[in-house]
């Protein structure tokens, strides 16, 4: 039963692809969703070197290639949205997006604007995926209204950030008409934050992200709060969103910073068998101790189907059944 709850691009040649023998097995597995694709080559399409997304997709590929025997890559990316494109059309078989910018894929909305794309589903939810609107000391932006005028960066184009970025600004009266809006990728962001060329940054990425630990290196950063009040409505009218803090001590800030977050999450074509997709499931939710990275504590089997606002690949849902009952 599919489970479902609300809640440049990385170039890559499939190595080739083998089909289970037998049309009625072939034609079940394809009327579940299931897929029948026993790849012998997985990419595994993350987000920037500076983010969040890569260094847990080279831990995760590693994990997988020993699990399953399948050879396996972490590729660079330009994330959430991307990732989606990519693997509708057959350039990854793995992806790391936000639940949102998946939600908009299914639905054909925002970035996705007339293009549905149901040949993807989810593996599982992985951590939260916090928003954090960095500025640096001497910025002279406190709160989120002063950040009108400004020159911010808003996210590469076509990203999840983007969208996060435009809803913030909704709930708060403003639109990115108020600011000087720049299309800028986490590192760019930082680099630019760091030279003086912008005033603040949205990115929307697990703590702590590389990009902003490296601005901190060089500068006080400071993390624009989201008010509670804020939060609520943005979560009432958004649901995929929750509450969420980046934690005294991150980035050397000396006290917690209320914000709100989405949800990181692994998506995979649709076409790859049931069987393959079970044992990379159970590889990754497993193996957990072999990934070096903080955000490594949040991915646990028992939270795996929170927030997923698209359909779980029936080799995904049947570990999670297996496991959480």
């Amino acid at each position: 039963m599919l489970n479902k709850k609300f809640g440049f691009y990385a170039t890559v040649a499939l190595a080739g692809s083998v089909f289970l023998a037998g049309c009625g097995d072939d034609a079940a597995n394809e009327g579940e969703g299931g897929g029948a694709a026993e790849p012998e080559f997985i990419s595994v399409l993350t987000g920037g070197t500076t983010g969040t997304y890569y260094p847990l997709g080279g831990a995760m590929a590693t994990i997988i290639e020993n699990e399953t025997g399948i050879d396996t890559t972490a590729e660079v990316s330009q994330a959430s949205a991307a990732n989606m494109t990519s693997l509708a059309d057959g350039t990854g078989e793995i992806a790391f997006v936000q639940t949102d910018t998946a939600f908009y894929a299914s639905e054909g909305t925002n970035m996705f604007e007339g293009e549905v794309i149901d040949s993807v589903s989810a593996i599982g939810a992985l951590y939260p995926e916090t928003i954090q609107i960095v500025t640096t000391e001497g910025s002279g932006i406190a709160a989120f209204e002063d950040l009108a005028g400004k020159s911010v960066s808003v996210g590469a184009p076509g990203s999840g950030t983007y969208i996060n970025a435009e809803q913030l600004l909704e709930i708060h009266g403003m639109t990115m008409d108020d600011i000087d809006a720049q299309n800028l990728d986490f590192g760019e962001s930082q680099e630019s934050l760091q030279s003086g060329q912008i005033d603040a940054a949205f990115i929307t990425a697990g703590t702590p992200t590389g990009a902003v630990e490296s601005l901190s290196a060089t500068s006080d950063v400071n993390i624009v709060p989201v008010a509670a009040d804020k939060a609520a409505e943005l979560i009432e009218k958004y649901p995929y969103y929750a509450e969420d803090v980046v934690p005294s001590g991150t980035y050397g800030l000396t006290e917690e910073v209320p914000t709100v977050s989405v949800l990181a999450m692994l998506v995979v074509q649709n076409d790859i068998s049931e069987d393959t997709v079970y044992d990379i499931t159970k590889a990754i939710y497993e193996n957990t101790d072999q990934i070096q990275h903080a955000k490594a504590e949040f991915i646990k089997a028992e939270t795996a189907l929170d927030g997923i606002g698209i359909d779980i690949h029936p080799g995904a849902q049947r570990y999670f059944d297996e496991v959480n009952q």
